[in-house]
């Protein structure tokens, strides 16, 4: 492959070690292409995953803890829920890269980009809470699905993980803890913190905590993820692109907490 058309492909300032790029820190070299589609999958899995959340509130049999917290925090500020969404992970993505754990492209979108989408769906009215119980079912099922199917399209971008997944990542390595016991015990925390400002706590919220695992594989399944969040189908870069780009920009695929 001739050095024009090879540089074509990929962004100005490319180092290359023979016939494979060589990623720069702090540079994004993913092929333009293949960065479009990555970035197309991210907004559309953070999109669901907003919807998710609202078909959760929307339920009115309570939502997930973090939503708890988000709901909480908007009936004692003039925040929206989406404006909460945003503040806190803000502050998440803040104390995580404080500790050592920078954010990846998907981190800062996830970062603005839920928040919006939940106050965008939630102004638009498009999903009203339901006047009789079989309804409100419905929605709790259908919010479980779909936060399982969105955290799989999400991760299978591979462009970093969500800002709480950072911050269970950077506790971890700060306190020597398990990645499972950090993320309990921030789940706890915010939940309780949520309870008590009045967020919307049921046995939604409880069955979410017991069943978003299985949506979450549901998910991983459909977007031929690995346990570990790496995807099985990297045939358009190669495996040992991807995880070079990982380490030099994006981080977050081999970080997924």
């Amino acid at each position: 492959m001739g050095s024009t058309e090879r540089q074509g492909k990929w962004p100005a300032g490319t180092r290359w070690k023979g016939r494979e790029p060589e990623p720069v820190r702090g540079r994004w070299t993913l092929p333009l292409a293949v960065g479009l589609r990555q970035l197309g999958t991210l907004v559309a899995g953070l999109f669901l995953f907003a919807l998710g959340v609202v078909l959760g509130l929307q339920s009115g049999l309570g939502a997930i803890s973090w939503t708890v917290f988000h709901e909480g925090l908007a009936r004692h500020t003039p925040l929206t829920i989406g404006q909460a969404t945003i503040l806190t992970s803000v502050t998440m993505v803040g104390a995580s890269w404080i500790a050592g754990v920078p954010p990846g492209l998907g981190t800062l979108l996830n970062m603005l980009l839920v928040g919006l989408f939940t106050d965008l769906i939630l102004w638009s009215g498009v999903i009203e809470r339901p006047e009789s119980w079989p309804g409100e079912w419905a929605l709790l099922v259908s919010s479980i699905a779909v936060l399982g199917v969105a955290t799989g399209m999400y991760i299978s971008a591979g462009l970093g993980a969500g800002p709480r997944d950072s911050f269970n990542l950077a506790l971890s390595r700060r306190s020597g803890w398990s990645i499972g016991l950090t993320r309990w015990l921030i789940e706890m925390i915010v939940l309780g913190i949520g309870i008590l400002l009045g967020g919307s706590f049921g046995i939604g919220t409880i069955l979410a905590a017991l069943l978003i695992g299985p949506a979450v594989g549901l998910g991983f399944r459909l977007f031929r993820l690995e346990a570990g969040g790496k995807s099985t189908g990297e045939r358009d870069l190669g495996h040992t692109e991807r995880r070079k780009w990982a380490r030099a920009g994006g981080r977050g695929t081999e970080e997924q907490a």
